[in-house]
């Protein structure tokens, strides 16, 4: 998979190195001479250009690109390399970094945005999900069809703890995705029982988030 990164600062150079490290092609883009750093990640490809320019996208070969991230301080920026990858070079996965949380609003399918990531909302999220048992913590945003991924720790007094997932209702548009338990990381099958304690993954609309949360935190009778 080719990955273009525009920002080659701390951000894009550590993104750049888990993905070569996963096998990935990788370019990072970057207009200020101090952040060509190739000793850095010397097995990526850079390219010393403004990545809002058409002219410096051509040259980085965007269409060749299948995700580009979007991965600078600057928001402006982010979004018009979001939407210029999308519209431009029809780019089938587009990242984009979120610096300032009050920007949010605006990283979404208009601007040619399919995963919004704000560092912000990521920790607090993260912090929410170590200490919330029975609550809903969203993680992460996607653009395309309003969808979040979303956590919640199931509670031990939980009426679904026991059941077996192909015996759940769920709500329609939400998917299970993962199951945590303990260390083990298990892909949920019809005959997989939850387990008080779990950590379950899903991908849900988010006009279904409250019902899914009433589901898993319902109480058994004798709780």
């Amino acid at each position: 998979m080719r990955v273009a990164i525009a920002g080659a600062g701390a951000v894009g150079r550590s993104i750049a190195g888990e993905l070569l490290e996963n096998g990935h092609e990788v370019l990072l883009v970057d207009k200020a001479p101090t952040a060509i750093s190739v000793e850095r990640v010397p097995q990526a490809e850079w390219l010393l250009a403004d990545a809002c320019e058409i002219t410096s996208l051509d040259e980085a070969a965007l269409q060749r690109c299948n995700v580009v991230i979007a991965a600078t301080g600057d928001d402006k920026v982010n979004l018009v390399v979001s939407l210029l990858a999308k519209t431009e070079y029809g780019v089938p996965r587009v990242v984009a970094r979120v610096n300032n949380p009050k920007n949010e609003w605006l990283f979404n399918e208009s601007w040619g945005v399919d995963v919004a990531v704000s560092t912000p909302r990521l920790m607090s999220a993260l912090v929410e999900e170590a200490v919330s048992v029975g609550d809903l913590v969203r993680l992460l945003r996607f653009s395309h069809g309003d969808a979040n991924l979303v956590e919640l720790t199931l509670p031990p007094e939980s009426a679904l703890a026991g059941t077996r997932v192909g015996d759940v209702q769920w709500p329609e548009d939400t998917s299970l995705v993962t199951i945590i338990r303990g260390t083990r990381v298990l892909a949920p099958s019809q005959e997989d029982s939850l387990e008080a304690g779990d950590e379950l993954l899903f991908v849900a609309a988010q006009a279904r988030e409250e019902q899914l949360e009433d589901l898993l935190s319902v109480r058994r009778e004798d709780a």
